[in-house]
């Protein structure tokens, strides 16, 4: 099966495009606030990765917090995403870390490290109501009950579909009601031997984990223990490979191959080779200049509804001089106002709910023809939580190195997945 990595690097978990070094910004602000009443002057710093929109976005965020809060002073440090951990844990180790600090899947590599401060209290102090205002994300970066990062941005993987292919076919759109045995039919019917397939596949860990917990899986139990070798992660990843070693609907490594190098699910799907593609928000943009009649809607179910989500969140650093500025600089950055900011540039799938379901969100002044944006809002109620566990790396590799034979055929899930169950034993110890 092939893996699009190139997803791997445009946001989301693992990151946007890598800037090419160190890019500061500064927003300044006098030391009154007219608007609080608040006298009390705070120069910051935040990090980010990204490339040039997410430089844009976040600072006209940045221009909207010192218009409201005077007295804040921001400065913008964008940050390559291949270097970022190892620059921002030196700059804490230094005593001089960011006050505010994007983080994702990584988050709990530093709070385990006691890189970054918790911040209910801060929370609680500031009346954030985080199910309010984010929804069953709203405590997605936790660490030991305590809650280390504030969602910013979000979206849930979704099902981008070929409407011409189902249309000629006869065949609906997809809906969340959609079942495994339903999908695997609709998948079948969009197949062309050799030529087309129904489905660009689901080797990449967001979509597969997606199965696990919509069939009553876990990746790490209630007790923080590994638990991949279980008949529920088992059958959904064999039933994951069997779409393309049984039943041919998905492409095989050779096969996308052969359709030219680099392209990948996101490229076969707006090449129309694939019927069905599930990925993130950053697919719209990559389907601006493609000829083929596209729309999106919400991911599958299995026994349950479950669905990996994308985003990253903001911190606070150990090493940050003012946390209750930094943290009323998150509380806005994460508000209403500075979040629609996120869509109007087509940066990313805001974290806020509210947001999710505005006009500014459902059509964005920049969508050239009309996409059911609402899916975003559906899916989010079907959100699992993923383990951000502090080995969050070190079992990402298990994984991959453990299903490389699984992924070209070679080995069936329960013997991958038992080995792999092993090697996780030897690595993640439960917390206490």
């Amino acid at each position: 099966m092939a893996i699009d990595r190139t997803r791997l690097t445009r946001r989301g978990f693992l990151g946007l495009g890598a800037a090419a070094g160190v890019i500061t910004l500064t927003a300044c602000g006098s030391n009154s606030d007219k608007t609080s009443g608040s006298s009390t002057a705070a120069d910051l710093v935040m990090t980010v990765w990204g490339g040039e929109n997410d430089k844009t976005t976040y600072q006209q965020r940045i221009d909207l917090l010192v218009k409201k809060y005077p007295e804040l002073k921001v400065k913008l440090q964008l940050i390559p995403n291949d270097g970022y951990a190892q620059k921002v844990q030196t700059m804490i180790a230094g005593g001089k870390g960011p006050d505010i600090m994007q983080v994702a899947e990584s988050v709990n590599v530093y709070s385990s490290k006691n890189q970054i401060q918790p911040l209910d209290e801060l929370a609680k102090k500031a009346g954030l109501d985080l199910e309010k205002r984010f929804g069953s994300i709203g405590k997605l970066y936790s660490y030991q009950d305590k809650v280390y990062a504030i969602p910013d941005r979000s979206g849930a993987m979704i099902v981008y579909y070929n409407k011409g292919l189902f249309d000629a076919k006869g065949i609906k759109a997809p809906t969340a009601d959609w079942t495994w045995d339903e999908t695997l039919a609709a998948f079948k019917e969009l197949t062309v031997p050799g030529k087309q397939w129904g489905y660009s596949g689901g080797g990449w860990w967001a979509q597969w984990w997606s199965f696990v917990y919509q069939n009553g899986g876990k990746i790490i139990d209630d007790a923080g223990k590994p638990s991949v070798a279980t008949d529920e992660v088992i059958d959904a990843l064999q039933w994951t490979g069997d779409l393309v070693f049984k039943h041919g609907v998905v492409p095989t490594k050779k096969q996308y191959a052969d359709m030219g190098a680099d392209v990948g699910g996101d490229g076969a799907f707006a090449n129309g080779k694939v019927a069905v593609n599930t990925t993130g928000f950053w697919g719209i943009s990559g389907l601006t200049k493609s000829k083929i009649e596209w729309d999106i809607a919400p991911l599958w179910r299995g026994k349950d509804q479950a669905v990996t989500a994308f985003g990253s969140g903001l911190a606070i650093s150990r090493t940050a001089k003012n946390p209750d500025a930094a943290f009323k600089a998150i509380d806005f950055l994460t508000s209403t106002e500075a979040q629609q900011k996120i869509i109007a540039t087509g940066q990313d799938v805001p974290a806020s709910l509210e947001v999710q379901k505005s006009d500014a969100f459902l059509k964005p002044a920049w969508m050239t023809k009309p996409v059911n944006m609402d899916v975003f809002a559906e899916s989010s109620a079907f959100v699992y939580r993923a383990p951000f566990i502090p080995a969050w790396n070190e079992m990402q590799k298990a994984f991959d190195d453990g299903l490389a034979d699984f992924w070209l055929g070679k080995k069936d899930a329960r013997t991958s997945l038992t080995a792999i169950q092993q090697r996780l034993e030897s690595i993640i110890k439960p917390a206490g």
